[in-house]
């Protein structure tokens, strides 16, 4: 019965075939997050039928794991290196059949797509498993998932497990709806956290964000764990450890921020307007003992202030009306105008501050210099490494590439504004992320630590975290004996190998001639072993025989959003900190 009342509210391409069981569990375990997509699809035709498995996974995840089961058989993906793909997909090629990308870039999620021939009145299962490593931004922990259909069987599982007592657990996104209110249910113990999302088939189709096809939104997951060690969260297990260290108690550090906005005429309409609308709600949240600076660009350098200004009450409004009154125009001198907002931060050192450079643009190089590499090496010479620079690429005409590269090479990090109706409150989000520094220069050591992630930090800020991991060499050191109460056999180590292939990946950009190499052989040699989808790395999905072989890789971020093509296929622990903590260098010792 159940399946005729389906077929009547789906659109007709989906009427030959059933996904009647769709599944997310997510473990997450101190902050490391495995989550299982299983999907149940019948076909209930009379003859065999192409069926497709489509899911959104977020872009920070290492797909590590997929397999079809059907008729007693499993159908598994390998990850292998980029070449060893090739040769899989030439010899599909070779037989007469075809090879095809099944990932594609979204905003903040990834695609995965494949399909199989399903024989008639036969089912098939899909199983796929990803994993990351939540990051900390404004305070709190989050975990996405997304849901595209409507199914007999949909549901989603999440489970938190903390080393530490968790502080709070909530549910946001566009499925947390009044009318799926009643489908969520969450529990939460001092330590481990429930949250299960079980809609009904009615309630798929009558949400805010249901169309005829059911669901189409995000689900989030958001939390936090208490704090009360200053030390922060370590955990050891099976030769390796994992340390979370977000101080809360201390206090704010004045900074010296200049902002670089482009003004060229790409910038025209809703761009440049929007950008005016969140200056002005960043310059609102600027402290007193903040001082701040402003720069337009297009061709030329439009200043309000040549040196950075008190960030007093008139001060601010007058910024506010120069910002007003920026308007789109002329061609873009992006070498120019970061080196003049380094400048202003460079004549303007005050001891026991944190200085912040932060550029918006929307285009590349076209007048001054344009030389993209000579551009880097002049900013990088000119920071000379003393502040963190930040790059906020507005669109997909932006060469987002030489940002992030300029970003790495000068402590900060790029971010995508996208052109959406909210791009004024991504420009605020990003500069709350960076609003409130708490400490400059940090350097981890660990004693009896070996083969660590990056143990150097320019700044820490308010509502972040640090994350270090490493292996153990010493085992009589008391910091790495205790296991704690969770059970984290070999997660420890997927967590140190995550971390290491993510930066190892950013090192790679950066480096040349053997250190280049290197890097990237050390990243390949990871991802391979731990079996991450990573941009070196392809999962080849091998089906039936008579089936497409395709080849799943790890997109770049690109200029567009279309779906990507191509023929390729026990002592004692100590913490040793500046007894002023608002000035730098901070050192950081665990022994």
């Amino acid at each position: 019965k159940f399946y005729i009342m389906k077929k009547k509210t789906l659109p007709k391409s989906l009427d030959d075939w059933d996904i009647y069981s769709f599944h997310i569990n997510s473990t997450v375990t101190s902050r490391y997050a495995t989550t299982i997509i299983t999907s149940r699809v019948a076909n209930r035709m009379n003859e065999s039928k192409e069926i497709e498995f489509h899911v959104k996974i977020p872009k920070n995840a290492f797909i590590s794991k997929f397999k079809m089961m059907m008729d007693g058989q499993v159908y598994e993906g390998v990850v292998k290196t980029k070449e060893q793909a090739q040769v899989q997909y030439t010899e599909a090629v070779s037989r007469g059949q075809s090879a095809g990308i099944v990932s594609s870039v979204g905003r903040t999620m990834e695609e995965f797509k494949t399909s199989v021939t399903v024989a008639a009145h036969k089912k098939v299962t899909f199983e796929l498993t990803y994993e990351e490593l939540l990051k900390r931004t404004h305070g709190k922990y989050k975990l996405v998932s997304n849901c595209l259909f409507c199914c007999f069987h949909h549901q989603m599982d999440v489970h938190i497990r903390e080393k530490v007592d968790i502080s709070f657990v909530d549910v946001k996104g566009g499925l947390n709806t009044k009318a799926l209110a009643n489908a969520i249910t969450k529990t939460h113990t001092n330590k481990q956290a429930w949250v299960y999302f079980h809609p009904t088939v009615d309630q798929q189709k009558t949400c805010d964000s249901c169309g005829e096809e059911g669901m189409n939104g995000d689900l989030v997951i958001v939390y936090d764990v208490n704090r009360e060690n200053g030390l922060g969260d370590i955990m050891t297990s099976d030769g390796y450890f994992v340390h979370h260290f977000a101080p809360s108690d201390l206090p704010r550090i004045p900074k010296n921020v200049v902002f670089i906005i482009d003004q060229s005429g790409s910038m025209h309409g809703r761009k440049m307007a929007q950008t005016r609308t969140a200056l002005v709600h960043i310059l609102n949240d600027l402290a007193e003992d903040d001082f701040f600076g402003l720069i337009s660009f297009d061709s030329a350098i439009n200043y309000w202030k040549r040196e950075l200004i008190q960030a007093t009450g008139q001060n601010l409004e007058q910024a506010k009306q120069f910002v007003l009154n920026i308007r789109d125009r002329g061609a873009t001198d992006i070498n120019a105008a970061v080196l003049e907002g380094a400048r202003m931060l460079n004549v303007h050192p005050r001891e026991g501050s944190a200085s912040i450079l932060i550029l918006l643009t929307d285009g590349d190089p076209t007048t001054g210099v344009t030389n993209i590499n000579t551009i880097r090496s002049n900013v990088k010479q000119k920071i000379a490494g003393k502040y963190p620079l930040y790059c906020l690429g507005f669109g997909f005409d932006v060469n987002f590439e030489f940002l992030k590269k300029m970003s790495l090479e000068n402590n900060g990090v790029a971010r995508r504004i996208y052109e959406d109706s909210d791009a004024d409150l991504q420009l605020k989000g990003f500069y709350d992320e960076v609003a409130t520094p708490l400490l400059t220069d940090v350097t981890m050591i660990y004693v009896g630590g070996a083969n660590l992630t990056q143990t150097n930090f320019s700044q820490y800020y308010n509502g972040s975290e640090i994350v270090v991991a490493g292996e153990i060499i010493d085992n009589n050191v008391e910091i790495f004996t205790s296991v704690g109460s969770l059970d984290t056999k070999g997660l420890l180590q997927r967590v140190w190998a995550y971390l290491k292939v993510k930066q190892l990946l950013e090192k790679e950009l950066l480096l040349t001639g053997s250190e280049k190499n290197n890097a990237k052989k050390e990243a390949l040699e990871l991802s391979l072993k731990y079996s991450f989808v990573t941009p070196l790395t392809s999962m080849v999905v091998t089906k039936p025989e008579g089936e497409n072989t395709e080849v799943l890789y790890k997109p770049k971020e690109r200029g567009n959003l279309q779906p990507e093509r191509s023929t390729k296929a026990h002592g004692r622990h100590n913490l040793i900190i500046s007894a002023y903590p608002r000035l730098c260098p901070i050192l950081i010792l665990i022994s």
